[in-house]
């Protein structure tokens, strides 16, 4: 990528500054430096799934000082949310039409797109792509799909070491990406509060390695794995599914909400914090956003530079779980829980 394209920099240095910092080699102002370096994230709203979302979407992403000649010839790895699919539940799972558009954009700036995942719910990805109407959408897009559940893997050292795993497999298409984008649906999770562009990459860990639904992650830790898995990719980047999005029992069993938005960014943890604020959730509160935010971007407000829209103007408390775990994820005591 673009050696001097600024949002693909950060994470990486920051990991890297990180590691010599703990081995005494350099001061900590300057990791504290790189921590606070300001991130962009873009919000549209009254966006839909028959409207212009390429166009939202090359906004966001030029809005986000994202270079499109850096992309030339370049492998783009688009990772929707197909948890577990049902023609019922359609704001369960990102729409095809983001999916789609996002293809489009990376591929009118010269890149190689292909679509992955791996259901964490399913083990029948035929069956999942038909039920989400994924399938017949890459179909006709011309679009090659990549079963993460059961390709060929890889195992890389554990970047991030907040969960006890020394290593971490990964299929071989999320190793040949020389982007992995996440798009996930803009949804509440009853363990940890919100899923958006980091708990979605927990759909790149293979099913062959690490079950159905991921058990082994889930044993070691969800907050401490997706922290890990965050730290331990190539680069990245997302596209939030913020169109009809999920609230209550989430991220499989929840009531749609519409919000009528699209959220971008090239630092995850920037935008996630950006999303559970829109939905009435301090980030702060919520312990993956926490871990991440040591060593993998800001969550503070004051070091991020909304463009577009501003989240105080489209925010709108989601409903969660009257769980205690739960209710004090709560920025504000507004908005109504369920139960």
């Amino acid at each position: 990528m673009n050696p001097h394209d600024k949002t693909f920099i950060d994470r990486r240095s920051l990991l890297g500054l990180g590691g010599l910092a703990a081995a005494g080699l350099v001061a900590m102002p300057a990791v504290e430096r790189l921590r606070k370096s300001r991130s962009p994230v873009f919000v549209a709203k009254g966006q839909s799934y028959t409207g212009e979302l390429a166009q939202t979407i090359r906004d966001g992403l030029l809005a986000c000082d994202v270079q499109p000649n850096s992309f030339q010839g370049k492998r783009v790895l688009l990772k929707p949310n197909l948890v577990e699919p049902s023609r019922r539940i359609p704001h369960m799972t990102t729409h095809p039409a983001m999916i789609v558009a996002a293809a489009d954009v990376f591929r009118d700036w010269g890149a190689e797109v292909s679509v992955g995942e791996a259901p964490g719910h399913v083990r029948d990805t035929e069956m999942a792509l038909a039920e989400s109407g994924v399938g017949e959408a890459l179909s006709d897009g011309g679009l090659r799909f990549a079963d993460l559940n059961y390709e060929e893997v890889g195992w890389r050292r554990n970047r991030g070491k907040y969960s006890g795993l020394k290593g971490i497999y990964l299929p071989r298409s999320v190793l040949e990406a020389d982007v992995v984008v996440s798009m996930p649906k803009m949804k509440t999770h009853h363990w940890v509060g919100v899923t958006c562009g980091m708990k979605n990459f927990y759909g790149v860990m293979p099913g062959i390695k690490y079950g159905w639904p991921k058990n082994v992650l889930h044993h070691n830790g969800i907050p401490q794995t997706v922290a890990d898995i965050n730290a331990t990719l190539p680069r990245t980047m997302t596209i939030v599914d913020g169109v009809d999005c999920m609230e209550g029992d989430g991220p499989i069993l929840g009531s749609v909400k519409h919000m009528g938005l699209v959220v971008v960014g090239a630092n995850l943890p920037a935008v996630d914090a950006t999303v559970a604020r829109i939905m009435g959730l301090d980030p702060t509160k919520i312990e993956y956003l926490r871990l991440a935010s040591h060593h993998l971007g800001t969550i503070d407000d004051a070091y991020l530079d909304q463009r577009g829209e501003a989240w105080q103007d489209v925010r709108s408390p989601f409903h969660i779980l009257d769980e205690a775990h739960l209710q004090k994820l709560r920025a504000t005591p507004d908005g109504e829980l369920v139960s």
